[in-house]
């Protein structure tokens, strides 16, 4: 296949591969055919004679590249391995192809990077918004309830099914009760509506958990 120029780019295959840049700037991207070779070019063409679609473009990406990572690692955290592999495959996916835009031509243009740079900021945004939305897993509480609500606080709980261990400690003024559950994570606005209910001034506390066996939990409605 002969050197196809386009605008700001130098596309030439030799051996299945496509060497992008300039001549004194190469890269290579392997291929498997001309045709891929030409329209991996056009689409490069594309972006880069569109200053404005390019910036947003390299901004859009970032944005999906780091949502994912911030994803990955919460999944890692929680037990799902290979949930986290299959969502760093597609990550890594696109964080090369945003690199390679903002790298292509030079780093002589400041936009690609604050667009680079920006979509990594609004992508660790995004990522924790969409896992916080999804809310896979589980937590153990620990709920510190009043002597006066505690037996009050534990019926409410358990007619909603959820599974509570009482355990009597010492405070500054005297016995407490502390309160244990194991929940999904999706219950827990429920959980913390039942407490302001019962209990509004009820003080607890929530840590996530990699995995768990057995215990009583909400059944799913038919």
């Amino acid at each position: 296949m002969p050197e196809i120029s386009l605008r700001r780019f130098l596309f030439s295959t030799s051996d299945k591969n496509i060497i992008i840049g300039s001549r004194e700037k190469p890269a290579k991207i392997y291929v498997k055919t001309e045709t891929q070779a030409f329209e991996v070019a056009s689409m490069l063409d594309i972006i880069n004679s569109n200053l404005v679609f390019g910036y947003f473009f390299i901004f859009l990406a970032r944005v999906a590249d780091v949502s994912l990572d911030v994803f990955r690692l919460l999944m890692l955290t929680r037990g799902y391995a290979l949930a986290a592999a299959v969502i760093g495959f597609f990550e890594v996916c696109i964080f090369v192809l945003a690199l390679g835009l903002v790298i292509a031509g030079g780093l002589d243009d400041p936009l690609k990077v604050i667009a680079y740079a920006g979509g990594f900021a609004t992508g660790n945004l995004v990522g924790s918004y969409i896992e916080g939305k999804m809310a896979f897993g589980y937590v153990v509480m620990h709920v510190f309830p009043a002597n006066h609500s505690c037996n009050e606080l534990i019926t409410c709980l358990r007619d909603c099914n959820y599974g509570v261990t009482k355990v009597t400690g010492e405070g500054r003024s005297g016995p407490r009760s502390m309160l244990m559950l194991t929940v999904k994570r999706k219950d827990l606005p429920n959980i913390i509506k039942i407490m302001d209910q019962a209990a509004p001034e009820t003080l607890f506390n929530t840590s996530d958990i990699r995995s768990i066996h057995g215990g009583i939990f909400p059944r799913r409605r038919p």
